[in-house]
């Protein structure tokens, strides 16, 4: 999003969690070790009926499979609810899991088997049911050793395949149950058609997603020429002046041509500028829509912001600016709805900008209102082409409300309130909500849909992190930066050479090493990687626990080798 580098922090945007995810983790231990305590209490209390080993042996083995398919269904709630931070309580679920299982085949060979390895051995190899389920505890074995963040880093791509086996290991374990069962088969039918839905969901969504990629005449992956992710030099074709302190700076790949990156309404880029010699990072979305062969970025200036006045004074039409593109999650899947909401403040209206072009320009026939809060008419950006766009598309509907207009405003006055929203939501009843401004303005109006009704998991937003007090002055890194230097992977056996102003993550892919990553804009964390000799600088470190930084884990997307440095990867 283009940023006031004052009023709107310019620091790469991230969604508002609805709950804290060390508080769901915790709520998932926790409760997830109730059953297991439950059944620790009877056994103390001799309360676990006549057949006390078979009563431990089945409450261990359900209790596991239960958490196995709950850890399943995560992925499928996150993607219909759009609630991302649920995504935290998968491992906690898959460990638990393993934990009841591994109970459950403790259990029996230590108090059914009497702790003999050979009847045990024998039991399994003549048992069908035995010999699946040993199976799939060994194959999560495998998964429980390489859950840590330490074995995502150092499997990277080939991490997500091998947890791709808890599908087989889940289909293996109902199997199980349902041998095992001889009478009432109900319980173990039941489980099986939970699992049934939930692998028949991602067999749909993969198809979906194909259609989607298709719908939009973008690759499923991506080509030779047009990359998910890119970073280079594109070159400012054109600067509009929006408002008084508004400019838009339409960006073009040099020499014409497509974009050399694919990119998502509402989505952003990351921006490197050199001023007065030190380096400067700062992220905004990406105004334009996704079919346009340029890309706009919309940019506030204010009288303290650094990176905006440098835009605004310094950058000329034919300079170039180096960026890394795309990146963010605030999109909207057009395919899911026949209708959305969109509510800006100020200069939040560019990502949702975004989308209504992108939505005009493939003719969306769903409906679509558009909330606008800003100050003064001479702050309304895009006026006059949402206008149009409002003339020619009588499925968009514009809302304007100004807080401070001129007497000669005949529209709506005031901010967000209560009664708009009720209003604007009654024509837009049941769609999602995309809601992005100021943070003092989100949390308000947050807040009021909430107590209208509105379920959380409808409104996604776009917040922006403020920096500390001070930092809007450009990142100074340490001196001897700028260097080529030596990287060295200790696993891998290869060392690769990081060239001055490059990133480790940009030099290793030039290298053909594929690392983890999400953002590039230091917040996501996917990149981490411990650094075991040298030095770095990162600009933006957000990703970072105390933690991390004691144990010397780095962002390979933000690291800088400022030596020759050596790397546990």
């Amino acid at each position: 999003m283009s940023t006031s580098d004052a009023t709107l922090a310019p620091a790469a945007p991230r969604s508002r969690p609805l709950v804290d995810s060390q508080l769901l983790v915790w709520l998932a231990w926790t409760s997830g070790l109730v059953p297991l305590a439950l059944l620790v209490w009877d056994a103390l209390h001799d309360d676990l009926g006549a057949n006390a080993v078979n009563h431990a042996i089945h409450t261990t083995g359900l209790v596991g499979l239960v958490m196995l398919l709950l850890t399943l269904l995560v992925t499928p709630v996150r993607k219909l609810s759009g609630w991302q931070t649920i995504i935290a309580v998968r491992r906690p679920l898959g460990l638990l899991s393993f934990v009841y299982l591994m109970t459950h085949l403790t259990i029996f060979f230590v108090w059914d088997r009497e702790a003999s390895v050979a009847s045990t051995v024998t039991e399994i190899l003549t048992r069908t049911y035995l010999q699946l389920g040993f199976i799939a505890l060994a194959l999560m074995s495998l998964l429980a050793l390489t859950s840590t963040d330490g074995w995502a880093r150092r499997l990277g791509k080939r991490w997500k395949w091998l947890h791709r086996l808890i599908y087989p290991i889940a289909i293996l374990g109902v199997t199980h149950f349902l041998l095992l069962v001889k009478s009432d088969l109900r319980l173990p039918r039941a489980l099986a058609i939970v699992l049934g839905v939930l692998l028949l969901y991602r067999v749909v969504a993969h198809y979906v997603e194909l259609s989607r990629a298709a719908h939009k005449r973008l690759p499923v992956a991506a080509s030779p020429t047009r990359k998910r992710f890119w970073s280079g030099e594109l070159e400012v074709m054109r600067i509009f002046q929006e408002t008084h302190d508004v400019k838009t700076f339409r960006l073009r790949a040099p020499g014409g041509g497509p974009l050399p990156f694919l990119s998502e309404a509402g989505q952003y880029l990351n921006l490197t500028l050199m001023i007065d010699g030190k380096r400067v990072s700062r992220s905004y979305t990406i105004a334009s829509a996704p079919s346009d062969i340029y890309c706009e970025l919309t940019v506030k200036r204010t009288p303290t912001g650094y990176a905006s006045h440098h835009l605004h004074e310094r950058v000329r039409e034919g300079d170039r600016l180096k960026i890394g593109a795309p990146a963010g999650r605030f999109v909207f899947d057009a395919t899911t709805s026949e209708r959305v909401l969109l509510i800006a403040g100020g200069v939040g209206i560019t990502p949702l900008m975004a989308i209504v072009r992108d939505l005009t320009n493939r003719c969306w026939p769903g409906r679509i209102d558009f909330l606008v809060a800003m100050r003064t008419p001479a702050d309304l950006v895009f006026e006059a082409e949402l206008g149009e766009l409002t003339r020619r598309f009588p499925n968009l509907h514009l809302h304007v409300t100004l807080s401070d207009p001129t007497d000669t405003w005949s529209g709506r006055r005031g901010r967000i309130d209560r009664a708009l929203l009720a209003e604007v939501l009654a024509l837009a009843e049941g769609a999602p909500i995309f809601l992005c401004g100021p943070e003092p303005m989100m949390d308000t109006v947050r807040a009021e849909l909430v107590g209208l009704g509105v379920p959380a998991g409808r409104i996604a937003t776009e917040a922006f992190v403020s920096p500390p007090a001070g930092s809007d002055a450009p990142v100074e890194l340490p001196q001897g930066e700028a260097v080529q230097a030596q990287a060295t992977f200790t696993r891998r056996g290869q060392t690769i050479t990081v060239a001055p102003g490059s990133t480790l993550l940009e030099a290793a892919e030039q290298s053909g090493i594929a690392l983890p990553f999400e953002c590039r804009s230091g917040i996501c964390g996917q990149c981490k990687i411990m650094l075991c000799k040298g030095n770095v600088s990162m600009a933006v470190q957000d990703a970072l626990s105390k933690s991390d930084r004691e144990h010397g884990i780095i962002l390979a997307c933000q690291a800088h080798p400022t030596s020759d440095i050596q790397l546990d990867a």
